[in-house]
């Protein structure tokens, strides 16, 4: 059993910067990949970043160039510094933890999320 927490969200206007992070607690040895997905009003859950503990990560293109991932394996925390926020950035964030990259479509274990708005 793996136990997720995310916080970091908030409100912040166009062009400014968030940092979320998520910490990883239980059975924490059998987990690979933390990754980050985003949900959006009326949208289906998207991949957003995911990293492998080494330090090997994932960025989709949709915000490569924007944000970047990090992940410190001795906190079992992952972290998504978000940059150069747009308002269609707005979503509910959410921490996966799995076996690759793309767990979350199909399964693994989820966070509560953390709300993210971007806006004047």
């Amino acid at each position: 059993q793996v136990q997720l927490v995310e916080s970091g969200g908030g409100l912040v206007q166009p062009g400014g910067s968030l940092r979320l992070s998520c910490t990883a607690s239980g059975n924490i040895d059998t987990i690979n990949v933390l990754a980050w997905y985003r949900q959006a009003p009326g949208k289906q859950r998207e991949a957003v970043a995911g990293a492998i503990q080494g330090d090997r990560t994932n960025i989709q293109d949709s915000v490569k160039g924007r944000f970047t991932i990090s992940r410190d394996d001795a906190k079992n925390t992952v972290y998504l510094q978000m940059n150069f926020l747009k308002p269609e950035d707005t979503a509910v964030y959410y921490c996966n933890a799995g076996s690759h990259f793309y767990t979350g479509y199909t399964g693994g274990y989820w966070g509560q999320g953390t709300q993210v708005t971007v806006s004047s």
